[in-house]
């Protein structure tokens, strides 16, 4: 039977009725015809296997010929039906099936059973069915369409041992377009060399080179395609296939416009582009949003008569409004509906969402009602949550609002000025909001903290008969512990509960905060121990959050119990937990109980890091205990702990503090060498030690080395310097240093001053002593009644009034009443 009928023959859409009339005997035990054969076993393998006649099979199997079965298989109403009756011929006595009939087998599996077709080809090499050139190639196209380039390999080079067929041009061909179709391109090659070889040079023709075309541009392969394509302009072999086929790939590749070069060549040369070819090239077009060539593709669509479907004009409608045309959108929208074209909802979403981007409410209204007739009810509910998504996307929340509160309560329920939105669906009574419509808006209103317009929304959600998303529950609980409406939070969370929405972790974790805040640590453990009970974990910042406020309001006991409660409970608090209360601990004084939790915690395996030892060096050192402090430090760098920038900052101030001024002299060495960038708090600490240490010329150097690392001094770094330098006597100096400071902007406080006043006229400088007494005094004086102050101040104005170039000024202080007549008694004292 010719190769070219089974290439075409497909599966006929009738059925076969079964024969009721029994035949002579004399008929089924003559010699059958294939056509008698065929017709018999169409009857019997029609039907269920239950149904059919085993003694009535066996006679007409006697008769079994290839010709008959190649008929049968072609006509069975599905591929089911006929690999059945291919396996029940093949265990046939006497039979064997021929190559038409393994091809006929191959052709109703090629598209959609790879599987079966594998183990087919698999088959007809164990049985060794011999296989003309032809019906080789058949196969071979067969596996290629399946997508079994290896399979159809391995029956091309066993055909020769096992199929005693000697491959051809033809089946060569068939071999290159199997390869071609996976984008094998490295195999093509070599398949190609192979053909030249055993076929010569000029096998090579244009089925070979369009096989090749093909692979090159399902490979990706741009500049090997179109040297084949060029190849085949020079042999005149290119035609509307191949044409189509390279204009397809090049839109593929992003290629849009090389793509559109082929069709108009295909035009020159009077060749029609295909449908698929100008499709592809809309899409291409509107994937790089160039959405006027995509029209424009479009448009010779229409002229050529083809027919778009709704994902092409579903492309140009979403491109033109993500270009905010929405009028052009419309346009093409009605002339898609007058070629009777029917939106989907995916559509219909787009352009509202576009509609509400632009402001333009008003257009919405009329849209929907016009394109709802047809929707199903849940479609028009899925349109009008696009258009409060929409609103609340674009910051439109109470218009949100009052367009979910007109559907729920009415209009009449909604309050005078709020009914610009509500209209929106006005014509559209029967959409119904559903629980999506809810989520929507109560999450736009938390993101907005309307709070109360939430929790009264969820309050008519309940009485609509809705009971809402998790998300929103999660959300406005979250909001409302936040704002500290713990209470509340904690309503919402048993009627969510109620409605049968179950919490997650991320709601017990919202109300955990806002118990946390409230610094409440029996009902902390009640939650976590629920928590507990349904697998939730507390997150350990909320945890970390309650032990720094129960420490800093002073509840240290209770902070220290709460952590021991999560421990009886399996929550394992982190390290930065534990941390959290050292730093409580030092904080009010503690430091040897924070000290004890340190080595507590040492030992349950935790693993202190260098935060935790921060805590405890400044701990000690804010204490006064300073060998402690430098003991902590050097068990840290025996666990092989790297200090932090803060670390040596604070071993600075303590070995400056301790005396040990060359330790804290290295310390800043070894930063450097560390690269660790010394901060303003470093060069301060350091400077104020070498003036303690009786050295200022190394704390000026230094002081100038700060300001070439471009590490600015501050305020407190300014007095810091300038009292270093008055305790080492050198005033004049800080004088310099104080005229900087204010240049800058930075301005002593008033101890500070008072002490670097006294500092001058100790030096002599009793007329600059005097000029900033008066600036201070004329300052508004809140601590006035400081003893340490007005001791200072009453030291100043006993020298000043017994110096004759002084003493004016202190009178007219005195007139002024800036002060008191008794801080100059030492003056009448001295006459």
């Amino acid at each position: 039977m010719a190769l070219r009928r089974l290439a075409g023959a497909s599966s006929p859409s009738f059925s076969f009725k079964s024969f009721t009339t029994v035949l002579p005997q004399a008929a089924e035990t003559a010699p059958a015809s294939p056509s008698y054969l065929a017709h018999h076993l169409l009857d019997e393998f029609s039907r269920p296997r239950a149904s059919r006649d085993g003694e009535r099979l066996r006679r007409l199997a006697a008769h079994l010929t290839a010709p008959a079965v190649e008929s049968v298989i072609a006509r069975l109403p599905s591929w089911r039906h006929a690999l059945d009756f291919f396996r029940w011929a093949d265990e046939q006595p006497g039979f064997r099936h021929s190559c038409y009939s393994f091809n006929a087998m191959a052709s109703l599996l090629r598209r959609r059973q790879p599987a079966h077709l594998d183990r087919l080809a698999a088959d007809a090499l164990a049985a060794g069915c011999p296989m003309t050139p032809g019906a080789l190639g058949f196969l071979l196209r067969c596996l290629g369409d399946a997508g079994l380039p290896d399979t159809a390999a391995l029956v091309f080079d066993s055909a020769r041992a096992r199929l005693s067929c000697t491959p051809n041009s033809y089946t060569f061909n068939c071999l290159l377009d199997a390869l071609a179709k996976a984008g094998r391109a490295d195999d093509a090659e070599a398949r190609l060399r192979e053909m030249m070889v055993a076929c010569g040079d000029g096998s090579v023709d244009k089925y070979t080179l369009t096989s090749l075309l093909k692979c090159y541009c399902n490979a990706g392969r741009p500049d090997d395609a179109n040297d084949v394509f060029q190849r085949m302009s020079q042999h005149g072999w290119v035609d509307e296939h191949v044409l189509t086929m390279l204009a397809v790939a090049f839109s593929k590749w992003g290629k849009v416009d090389g793509a559109v070069e082929l069709v108009g060549r295909m035009e020159v040369l009077a060749m029609r582009p295909s449908e698929k070819t100008l499709s592809v090239l809309v899409h291409g077009f509107a994937k790089q949003r160039r959405i006027d060539k995509a029209i424009e593709m479009f448009d010779k669509m229409s002229a050529y008569g083809y027919v778009a479907d709704l994902p092409m004009y579903g492309v140009l409608i979403e491109g033109l409004c993500r270009q905010k045309q929405i009028g052009k959108a419309l346009k093409i929208f009605e002339v898609m509906k007058s070629s009777e074209v029917v939106p989907d909802v995916r559509l219909l979403k787009n352009m509202i969402e576009a509609f509400i981007h632009e402001g333009d409410i008003a257009t919405v209204s009329p849209f929907i009602n016009e394109n709802a007739g047809k929707l199903k009810p849940s479609d028009v509910t899925a349109l009008y949550n696009v258009v409060l998504q929409g609103l609340v996307n674009h910051g439109q929340v109470e218009a949100a609002y009052q367009l979910l509160a007109s559907r729920v309560r009415g209009v009449q329920g909604i309050s005078d000025g709020l009914t610009v939105g509500a209209n929106v669906f006005d014509t559209v009574q029967d959409v119904k909001p559903n629980s999506d419509s809810f989520n929507i808006v109560v999450c736009g209103l938390c993101k907005v903290k309307k709070l109360d317009d939430a929790l009264a929304l969820v309050k008519d959600m309940v009485g609509f008969g809705s009971k809402g998303k998790l998300l929103m529950f999660n959300d406005l609980i979250y909001e409302l512990c936040n704002a500290d409406r713990l209470d509340e939070g904690y309503k919402l969370f048993n009627q969510m509960k109620d409605l049968g929405v179950i919490p997650t972790e991320f709601t017990y974790n919202s109300l955990f905060y806002g118990i946390c805040r409230r610094k409440d640590p029996n009902g902390a453990s009640d939650l976590l121990r629920e928590m507990c009970t349904n697998g939730h974990r507390p997150w350990i910042k909320n945890c970390t959050e309650m032990v720094q406020q129960l420490c800093f309001s002073g509840r240290i006991t209770e902070a220290l119990g709460f952590l021991e409660e999560m421990l009886k409970m399996g929550f394992l608090p982190d390290i930065v937990t534990y941390s959290a209360a050292m730093n409580g601990l030092c904080k009010t004084g503690e430091v040897d109980n924070a000290l004890g939790l340190f080595r507590d915690i040492s030992a349950k395996s935790y693993l202190p890091d260098v935060v935790a030892h921060n805590i405890l060096i400044n701990g000690f050192r804010l204490s006064g205990k300073l060998n402690e402090a430098q003991e902590i430090m050097e068990e840290m760098l025996e666990k092989g702990l790297f200090p932090s920038v803060v670390t040596y900052n604070l071993m600075i101030d303590v070995w400056c503090k301790s005396g040990n001024i060359e330790k804290a002299v290295d310390c800043l060495n070894k930063m450097v060498d560390e690269e660790k960038s010394p901060t303003i708090v470093t060069y301060t600490s350091l400077i104020d030690g070498l003036c303690g240490a009786g050295r200022p010329d190394e704390a000026i150097v230094l002081w100038h080395k700060m300001s070439d690392k471009n590490c600015a001094p501050n305020k407190i770094a300014y007095t810091a310097f300038l009292n270093g330098l008055c305790k080492c006597g050198r005033v004049e100096t800080a004088l310099t240093y104080y005229e900087e400071m204010m240049t800058k902007g930075f301005v002593l406080d008033t101890f500070s001053c008072l002490y670097f006043i006294n500092a001058l006229i100790s030096n002599g400088n009793t007329t600059k002593g005097c000029e900033l007494l008066k600036e201070v005094l004329q300052r508004d004086m809140t601590q006035g009644d400081d003893l340490k102050m007005v001791g200072l101040i009453n030291k100043a104005v006993e020298v000043l009034s017994k110096d004759g170039r002084t003493s004016p000024e202190i009178s007219i202080l005195v007139e002024k009443g800036l002060i008191s007549r008794a801080q100059t008694m030492g003056k009448k004292d001295g006459n």
